[in-house]
């Protein structure tokens, strides 16, 4: 087991890499505690989860709302939570977000921890403080910044997932390595087999390289003032596409990958990115069984960016890349941002 501490200005949390949902109990405060967890993880682990009571949500994105933060306000409420009650989330990304975000507003805030069951949520959602869920359709509008106790990333628990949601993780991982960390980008191309089999030691450094680069990050600019925001590298066209994907089948993974890739060709564009990097960027993705195309209509995407929560006015703080390993923000315009987006999208019919 790995351990990596996110320390904050207000406490932070410690990230357990290796460590099983079996132990979890020896994390728990000797007080009441609450599981929130959705239904397949729950058909699936129930049997080990600790002997308290269990809040069930159902499965996909379409969930993470405030009317499930309601309901779920209601069953606390029923289970008799106070300020004291510890609430703990087991499942991935939407699980960690749900309970992330009402652990800190019910009551004004409990304190809270997650066993991370998906590559995805391991490598991101959990990690980092940022708790939300979405409003319209838009993602993550309505949230907060509040930080876990502790967060469990058990490598075995991937082993129940499909194969697309291992992939979806990889994305992540990928970002992780363009943004900060040139030897994790190399180490993933070596390996790429390896990490699609789920060998435990590639994962396990994978997910700890990956939980590192965030927490140093994160320790940095806990609030997105500033260098956080190079964890929305693929981002801002991801989650555009993910709005306005006509077949509503784009996962959060897939659609980071294409994004990823756009702004990578953005970047390329500039001047700042080799045509010999945006290659490398395109086949590891594409080795990690990750799309780098989707056909999508540009003015839909556009019209997504222009309600993105990261929009200021008429620009929008954008990530590029300089090389691998390398990031930067700049503010774009949104009227250059939508040229480069039709450029794009209609030179290829599809990016």
């Amino acid at each position: 087991m790995k351990t990596v501490h996110v320390k904050v200005k207000h406490g932070g949390s410690s990230v357990y890499v290796g460590e099983t949902l079996q132990q979890v109990s020896q994390y728990l405060p000797r007080r009441k505690v609450i599981i929130i967890t959705d239904e397949t993880v729950e058909k699936i682990y129930r049997p080990v989860f600790p002997d308290v009571p269990v809040i069930i949500i159902p499965t996909g994105e379409g969930i993470k709302t405030l009317a499930t933060c309601k309901m779920i306000y209601q069953k606390l409420i029923e289970f008799s939570a106070d300020r004291n009650t510890f609430i703990l989330g087991i499942g991935g990304g939407i699980v960690c977000d749900i309970t992330g975000f009402t652990a800190s507003t019910y009551m004004r805030g409990v304190k809270f921890g997650f066993v991370s069951t998906t590559l995805l949520s391991q490598v991101d959602a959990s990690v980092g403080g940022k708790n939300g869920v979405n409003f319209n359709s838009y993602k993550n509008m309505v949230g907060v910044f509040c930080q876990p106790e502790f967060v469990i990333c058990d490598i075995s628990l991937l082993n129940t997932l499909p194969a697309q949601e291992v992939s979806n993780g990889f994305a992540e991982i990928v970002k992780h390595g363009l943004i900060a960390d040139p030897a994790l980008f190399e180490f993933i191309e070596s390996n790429v087999d390896k990490a699609l089999g789920l060998d435990f030691d590639v994962i396990e450094k994978l997910v700890y390289d990956s939980v590192r680069i965030k927490a140093e990050i994160v320790e940095k600019d806990e609030k997105e003032a500033d260098i956080r925001r190079l964890l929305n590298f693929g981002h801002t066209l991801g989650h555009a596409l993910e709005k306005t994907a006509a077949d509503k089948h784009l996962s959060h993974g897939m659609a980071v990958s294409i994004g990823m890739v756009a702004a990578s060709e953005f970047s390329r564009q500039r001047g700042f990115l080799t045509d010999q990097d945006c290659l490398r960027i395109r086949e590891l993705l594409q080795g990690l069984h990750l799309p780098v195309t989707y056909d999508a209509d540009p003015a839909r995407i556009i019209e997504a960016v222009k309600k993105d929560k990261k929009r200021d006015a008429d620009t929008i703080c954008f990530v590029f890349l300089e090389q691998i390993g390398k990031a930067f923000v700049e503010k774009t315009g949104l009227t250059r941002l939508e040229k480069d987006v039709r450029s794009l999208w209609e030179k290829t019919d599809h990016l």
